[in-house]
C-alpha cells in the first residue's frame, strides 16, 4: 500500500485534521515533547522516537505527557494507520511533519521538515524521566536555563519557543493548570508576546492545586514560566521585539523549532 501513497496526500490530509478537529495545538505538543526530552547536560541522550505510543511505561506514562498518547494519538489515528503503520513515514517524522502542518495552517510560518527520525521499538527506548527534561510551568527563570540550555538553546531561542503558547489551551485535568493564553486558540501570530507585555494578571491556584495568572478582564492565562519571560532583561528584550515584529518572531521560532525537531538526531535527509 506504502508504493500508492504521495506526500502531497499525506499534506493534505494533515491539514484537512487540523482544520476538521482544531487540534493544531496538541499536535504540536505531541512533537514537543517527542523532541523535546532531548538534552546533552547530565541528563544526555533523548531523541524524538515517538516512543510514547507505547503507554505499558516510559514516555508514554510521564505525566508531562498527559493527554498526548491518547486524545492525540486517537485524532491522528486515520493519518497514521494509512501513513505510518504501513511504513511510508515513521511515526517520529509524522508527529513532526504534523506539527508543521498545523503551524501553517493556524497561521504561522513555513516549518521545514526533513526526515529520517527512528522509531522506538517498544517503552524500553524512552528517556528514564522527564524530570530535568521538559520544562514545569509553575517554574521560573533559573528552571528555564537549566531546561533549555543543555539542549542547545540560548536565552533569544527560549523566548521564541515559548511563543508556540500563542496557540492551545491548558487542561487541568492533564496538566493541572487550566485556561488559553490568548482569545483565539487556534491562531498562530505574536499575541503571546503583546498578551505579556498589555495584560494585567491576577496570580490564581488551579482546582488541581497548581499556581498561575489570570486576567480578569479577558479571561486568558499565563503560567509562572511565562511571566519569568519579563522577569529578566535578557529574555523581556526579546519578548518586546517579538511584541512589535511578528516576523522577527517567525523567523527566530522557525529556527529554534526545527533544531529541536532534529535533537539527536542523524542523517536526515530533505525528502520523504
Amino acid at each position: 500500500m506504502a508504493d500508492t501513497l504521495n506526500f502531497d496526500t499525506l499534506v493534505k490530509e494533515i491539514e484537512d485534521l487540523v482544520k476538521e478537529k482544531n487540534c493544531g495545538p496538541i499536535l504540536i505538543r505531541l512533537s514537543w515533547h517527542d523532541a523535546g526530552v532531548f538534552s546533552s547536560g547530565a541528563l544526555s541522550g533523548g531523541c524524538p522516537n515517538a516512543a510514547m505510543r507505547f503507554t505499558d511505561a516510559g514516555e508514554g506514562t510521564f505525566g508531562a505527557n498527559a493527554g498526548l498518547p491518547t486524545v492525540a494519538l486517537t485524532l491522528l489515528k486515520p493519518v497514521t494507520e494509512k501513513y505510518a503503520e504501513t511504513g511510508f513515514i515513521s511515526h517520529s517524522d509524522l508527529w513532526a511533519l504534523s506539527a508543521n502542518v498545523a503551524t501553517k495552517v493556524m497561521g504561522g510560518p513555513d516549518v521545514p521538515t526533513r526526515f529520517g527520525r527512528p522509531d522506538a521499538k517498544d517503552s524500553s527506548a524512552s528517556v528514564e524521566s522527564q524530570v530535568g527534561r521538559l520544562p514545569d510551568g509553575d517554574k521560573g527563570v533559573v528552571h528555564l536555563r537549566d531546561i533549555f540550555h543543555p539542549k542547545g538553546f540560548d536565552d533569544k531561542d527560549i523566548v521564541a519557543l515559548s511563543g508556540a503558547h500563542t496557540v492551545g489551551k491548558c487542561h487541568a485535568e492533564r496538566s493541572g493548570f487550566e485556561g488559553a493564553w490568548t482569545e483565539d486558540h487556534l491562531k498562530f501570530d505574536n499575541t503571546y508576546f503583546t498578551h505579556l507585555l498589555s495584560k494585567k494578571y491576577e496570580a490564581e491556584t488551579t482546582a488541581k492545586g497548581n499556581p498561575q495568572l489570570r486576567c480578569p478582564v479577558s479571561g486568558t492565562m499565563m503560567l509562572t514560566t511565562d511571566m519569568a519571560l519579563l522577569e529578566d532583561e535578557a529574555f523581556k528584550v526579546h519578548v518586546e521585539r517579538y511584541a512589535a515584529d511578528q516576523d522577527a518572531f517567525f523567523s527566530d521560532y522557525v529556527k529554534a523549532w526545527v533544531k529541536l525537531q532534529e535533537n539527536g538526531c542523524t542523517d536526515l535527509r530533505e525528502k520523504l
